[in-house]
């Protein structure tokens, strides 16, 4: 991919974010989400840097290390995407905005975001939904949205980091419930407590490395889980885990 030093900007979370990246790749991957003025405030400015690209392949071969004895080799092109999005979420937690590892669907303008350990079934389990619902489901991001807390309300962002599938669409909706997600025979559904939300919650949130940038991590969470229903489905990967879920929150 060729190496530009061009400058562009991209609206997220309604928050302006100028990127000064290294590789073009950046803004295809954000073609969805590119906006046109290119004179305008940035609320957030991204300079990446051939460091930045490096701490990324070390975490992925870290990652990767620790799932399995195959470690995949990617491009500085691909990694610079994930650069840019580390620097965004944790910008975006000095505006109370967090980014999330979830699937996220809406139904008739509200968000209904499902999380849980990677390979469980998110993804698969909204799609039961998209299935079901038909055209009143609408994917909002697949993968990495981002949420903002607005006072008492909690909304939902999609993103250009959706997913390996690429399932979600530039929108934002109120969140009305979120849902963890657990492997079982049967559906089965309940309302769940603060308390018994709250590790996995803090395990899908972006966590930063420094002291001040966890310290708005946890305030997050916090309000996060005070604002929205909170949910445990254990369910299979049958049509009818949708149907018990959508009934379950949907009132």
């Amino acid at each position: 991919m060729e190496i530009t030093e061009s400058i562009f900007f991209i609206k997220l979370a309604d928050k302006i974010i100028q990127i000064e990246p290294i590789h073009e790749y950046v803004r295809v991957y954000c073609k969805d989400y590119v906006v046109a003025e290119e004179k305008m405030n940035a609320d957030i400015v991204v300079k990446i840097t051939k460091e930045d690209i490096e701490y990324e392949r070390k975490k992925s071969i870290e990652e990767d290390s620790k799932k399995s004895e195959n470690v995949r080799s990617f491009s500085d092109e691909y990694l610079e995407t994930l650069a840019v999005y580390r620097k965004i979420a944790r910008a975006m937690l000095n505006y109370n905005i967090f980014l999330f590892h979830g699937s996220v669907v809406a139904v008739d303008d509200e968000g209904y975001l499902f999380t849980a350990k990677s390979g469980t079934g998110k993804s698969t389990h909204t799609k039961l939904w998209r299935e079901l619902l038909k055209d009143s489901a609408v994917m909002v991001n697949d993968d990495k949205p981002l949420i903002k807390i607005d006072g008492d309300r909690v909304i939902v962002y999609g993103t250009p980091y959706n997913g390996k599938h690429r399932l979600g669409n530039n929108i934002s909706v109120p969140l009305k419930a979120l849902c963890i997600l657990t492997r079982a025979k049967e559906n089965t559904i309940e309302e769940i407590t603060k308390s018994e939300a709250y590790a996995m919650l803090l395990q899908q949130i972006y966590r930063p490395t420094d002291e001040e940038g966890m310290k708005k991590t946890l305030e997050c969470t916090d309000m996060l889980a005070d604002r929205v229903k909170l949910y445990r489905l254990r369910c299979n990967m049958e049509p009818e885990a949708a149907k018990v879920a959508y009934e379950k929150m949907k009132n």
